[in-house]
C-alpha cells in the first residue's frame, strides 16, 4: 500500500493561509475560548499554537501508521522532499521565515529520521528472524543388547542353472523305404 506522509495537510494548510489570507497575523489570538489557568491568567491560543499542535497530530497519527503498517519507499522519498521541501521555503522565501514555520520544519525532519530509523529497525528484525536458530542436537544414549546365541543356519548352495524337467521318452520310429513300382 502507497500512501503519502500525513504532514503534506498542514503544509497545505500553510500555504493557503500565507497565499490566500495574506492579512491573517500568526500571532493573531484565537478568541473561541480563553482557558483560566490555576494562577489566575488567561491563555488565549494564537493561530501559530493551533497550526503546531495540529502539525503535532498529524505528525502522530503518522507514527501510528508507520509503527502499523511501515513505511513504503515511496513514502520515505515523499518524506525527504517535504522535508527538503519546507527548509528550501524557511531559507528563501519571504513569508516562510517565522519560528511558526522553523517549528513545522522540525516536525518534518522528526518524522524523517523517526520513519527511516523505524524501517531500518524494522529490516534488522527481519533479517535475524530469517536466521536458522542453532538447535543443540539430542542427546541419545546407546540401547542395551543382550548378547544372543544364535545357531548357525544350515543354508543350502544355490543351483548356478535352473534345471528343466526331464523329459518324457518317445518311442523309436521305424520308417521304411517305399518300393516303386513298374520299371
Amino acid at each position: 500500500m502507497i500512501g503519502f506522509p500525513l504532514l503534506i495537510i498542514p503544509f497545505a494548510i500553510y500555504h493557503m493561509i500565507v497565499f490566500l489570507m495574506q492579512d491573517v497575523s500568526w500571532n493573531a489570538q484565537l478568541y473561541f475560548m480563553p482557558v483560566a489557568l490555576k494562577s489566575g491568567d488567561a491563555w488565549t491560543g494564537t493561530l501559530s499554537d493551533a497550526f503546531l499542535a495540529f502539525s503535532l497530530l498529524m505528525l502522530m497519527f503518522e507514527f501510528i501508521k508507520s509503527a502499523r503498517h511501515g513505511k513504503s519507499l515511496v513514502e520515505h522519498f515523499l518524506s525527504l522532499l517535504l522535508a527538503g521541501g519546507t527548509a528550501a521555503e524557511f531559507w528563501m522565501l519571504p513569508r516562510f521565515g517565522t519560528s511558526t514555520f522553523l517549528l513545522f520544519v522540525v516536525i518534518c525532519f522528526v518524522d524523517l529520521f523517526a520513519g527511516l530509523a523505524a524501517s531500518l529497525r524494522r529490516a534488522r528484525r527481519a533479517v535475524v528472524v530469517a536466521q536458522p536458530v542453532p538447535v543443540e542436537p539430542a542427546r541419545v544414549e546407546p540401547a542395551r543388547v543382550e548378547p544372543v546365541r544364535a545357531e548357525p543356519a544350515r543354508v543350502e548352495p544355490a543351483h548356478p542353472f535352473p534345471t528343466a524337467p526331464p523329459m518324457p521318452r518317445a518311442e523309436p520310429v521305424i520308417i521304411e523305404p517305399v518300393q516303386k513300382s513298374g520299371t
